[in-house]
């Protein structure tokens, strides 16, 4: 059994995903969020997972909120610590310390549109085709190797809104997968710093980057 722990920053929607998705092999140990009013917490707690709240407007320096925050997670003994919509900026310092088990979710098929305001800028860029991508956390900002990806069509008359809510729905189908593969031990390195998926045609749900939804 491989324990997960979820940090959160609002409403969780894609810890919720992860939770409800069961995964075999997998313990949720515990939901963390840098908010004391993120929704995410009382769903956590409804479905009897611990939750604590390490509140970054206490600290004084992002090196010790970082700090305090890796003390907390690491009393759960994780194998994995997933970012769920965690608005946080981590320290290099951090990222090391969690360095091939740490995943995070962005909102665009990168390497494009790396940083916040994704679907604004790819409406603006008059891209055809926009997506989401799980990645391992590197100190880089989301230049991480590539787990998953999920890409949707970019429809005449969309707005940030309804790009975002189209993204949304893979979000939620593709980071449950990706923390399935880790729990599973598919996930490695290659030597050229991509992500290799072991057996992949003889998994669960036989894909690795869905097509482009219609």
């Amino acid at each position: 059994m491989k324990n997960i722990v979820i940090l959160i920053s609002g409403r969780g929607s894609n810890m919720e995903a992860i939770v409800r998705a069961r995964i075999d092999g997998a313990r949720i140990a515990a939901v963390i969020a840098n908010r004391p009013d993120a929704a995410g917490l009382q769903f956590a707690a409804h479905a009897g997972i611990a939750t604590r709240v390490v509140d970054h407007k206490a600290f004084a320096s992002r090196e010790a909120f970082d700090a305090a925050l890796a003390d907390v997670i690491d009393g759960f003994a994780p194998d994995l610590v997933v970012l769920a919509g965690f608005m946080r900026v981590l320290t290099d310092g951090f990222v090391q310390r969690y360095t091939g088990r740490l995943l995070n979710i962005h909102p665009s098929l990168l390497p494009s549109f790396p940083g916040l305001h994704t679907h604004q800028r790819a409406l603006e860029a008059g891209v055809r085709v926009h997506g989401t991508t799980v990645h391992f956390v590197t100190p880089a900002l989301d230049c991480g190797p590539i787990v998953i990806q999920a890409a949707v069509p970019v429809r005449p008359g969309d707005d940030e809104d309804r790009l975002a809510a189209r993204v949304l729905v893979q979000e939620h189908r593709i980071y449950p997968q990706a923390v399935r593969w880790f729990v599973e031990g598919r996930l490695s390195l290659t030597p050229a710093g991509t992500v290799q998926v072991a057996d992949v045609a003889d998994g669960p749900d036989g894909w690795t980057v869905p097509p482009v939804e219609g």
